[in-house]
Parts: C-alpha cells; sequence; structure tokens
C-alpha cells in the first residue's frame, strides 16, 4: 500500500487556509486566554486570588505604552470608584472587571490591537438592554474626557442593575 497526498492540497491552498485563519494578534489574545484559565485554576484554592488577579491587571496597564496606559488607569479609577463590587481580572490578555467572576466590562488596548483607538465594552453579563431591543456593547476610546467619564459611569451603574 503506497501513500500519496490527497489531491487539491498543493502550497496555495496551504497559504490561502492560513490567510483566512487566526491572525497574529488573535492567536496572541488566544495564548494570554489559555494562561489566564490555567492560572485561575491555580489561584482558586489561593486566599489571595482577588488581589493577585488585581496585580495582574495593574500589572498589564503599567505596560501599555501611552497614551492607553493613561486611560486604562483612569478607567480602572473610575471603575474602583462607581463598581466596587466589579473585581479586576485579565481577559484574553487585556483589563476586564468581573462580577462573582463573569467578566461585565473590559477594556482592549488599541495600540496592543494595532488600532486607531482603544475600546471600551461589556459582556452580555452587563444588563444593559433597552426595550428598542437595540444597545451599544462597545466604545471607541480614544480620550476619557468628563463627559465620558459621566457616560460610562451611568453604563455602569445600568450594567449592574
Amino acid at each position: 500500500m503506497s501513500v500519496t497526498s490527497k489531491p487539491g492540497k498543493d502550497s496555495n491552498q496551504a497559504k490561502s487556509s492560513q490567510e483566512e485563519g487566526f491572525s497574529e494578534v488573535e492567536r496572541a489574545a488566544i495564548k494570554d486566554r489559555a494562561a489566564e484559565l490555567k492560572s485561575e485554576a491555580r489561584r482558586s484554592k489561593s486566599a489571595n486570588k482577588a488581589a493577585a488577579e488585581e496585580r495582574d491587571v495593574l500589572a498589564k496597564i503599567s505596560n501599555m505604552a501611552q497614551p492607553d496606559r493613561a486611560l486604562a488607569e483612569r478607567l480602572h479609577a473610575v471603575i474602583t470608584e462607581t463598581a466596587p463590587e466589579l473585581a479586576p481580572k485579565l481577559w484574553y490578555g487585556q483589563p476586564a472587571w468581573a462580577r462573582s467572576g463573569k467578566v461585565v466590562c473590559f477594556f482592549r488596548s488599541g495600540q496592543g490591537d494595532k488600532q486607531r483607538y482603544s475600546t471600551f465594552g461589556f459582556s452580555p453579563e452587563a444588563k444593559l438592554d433597552d426595550e428598542q431591543g437595540l444597545w451599544a456593547t462597545s466604545f471607541a476610546l480614544a480620550e476619557l474626557t468628563e463627559k465620558a467619564e459621566a457616560t460610562i459611569k451611568r453604563l455602569l451603574r445600568t450594567a449592574l442593575g
């Protein structure tokens, strides 16, 4: 019995399927998430889990380039002040804030994602549902003005019901 290659599997098709797969940034986020899950499993036995997760978030923020670092630092302060029941944790390698272990909101570094703006968003755990059946779940964040902070505070209060 001889082994032959499958017809149609030439180098052009292989290259094409690689281009359709995950980007380098997406693969890195998946690897980050896998590492986070392993770390959470180890920490679930630790009494200092919340403190360790906050240290991880603050370390991630401190490693960001400006202006994303300033945005993330201020956002962390706003969330901590407005919704102290949310615990910081890493989510896909980016800062997030969770209630009962489930992410409610998150920050994505625009520079880390090679985008022109950062993103502040909410997961389905947030109770932002609107009676019209349409509501925003993420926002471009280029600057954290007083008006933007007020909007974020209002959204956090709504999200937590």
